[in-house]
């Protein structure tokens, strides 16, 4: 059933239409990565050590058709991927094509046009997962693990999050969220007056 709605998931995240599985694909078991290649290329930031981190980098592999992936959806900046160790059934990323190593590095159209395909992929999703929910997660530098954006779809009662059985204490007014709050601010304000 999950291949099923694999296919079909693929089928309305295309803009062409796709190549489905065959029959021996749908049975139980193992699933083969549907050939959805990309043909861009991933290139980074510049310079040997960039290129060293993109050789490395397992979403520029995938990109460039090296690594395995369920590619759901595909265009010119960016593609989304069943997250090969999923938190839950339907985990999904979103991944710009050329490599970035964090955010900040990210060209704001790139962020905007991946941010522009959370409506439609997430709608698929949930559609496909039988979910009414989802929580979208960003993924910043290279110690979260480069620049990409989770779709987790979820349902009520899932207990995915162990935050979410805990019980959360209000925040009160001290020192160190005094502190915090005026830091926040003043970076807000420099860097908004440098923009």
């Amino acid at each position: 059933m999950a291949q099923r709605r694999l296919a079909v998931l693929s089928s309305h995240l295309l803009q062409t239409d796709p190549v489905l599985p065959s029959a021996t694909h749908r049975r139980a078991g193992p699933v083969e990565p549907l050939d959805l290649a990309s043909t861009s290329s991933c290139c980074a930031g510049g310079g040997d050590a960039g290129r060293d981190e993109e050789k490395g980098c397992v979403f520029c592999r995938i990109i460039r058709d090296e690594s395995p992936a369920f590619k759901l959806y595909e265009d010119d900046v960016c593609i989304c991927i069943l997250d090969s160790n999923p938190l839950i059934l339907g985990h999904s990323l979103i991944i710009p094509k050329s490599h970035f190593p964090s955010l900040e590095a990210t060209p704001p159209p790139v962020v905007a046009a991946m941010c522009s395909k959370i409506p439609f992929l997430s709608s698929c999703i949930m559609k496909a997962t039988q979910c009414d929910s989802f929580n979208l997660l960003v993924n910043n530098g290279s110690a979260a693990g480069q620049t990409h954006l989770h779709i987790i779809p979820r349902k009520a009662g899932d207990e995915l999050w162990r935050s979410e059985s805990c019980r959360r204490h209000p925040i009160e007014s001290n020192q160190e969220i005094d502190h915090l709050v005026n830091s926040i601010r003043h970076l807000v304000s420099s860097s908004s007056s440098q923009q």
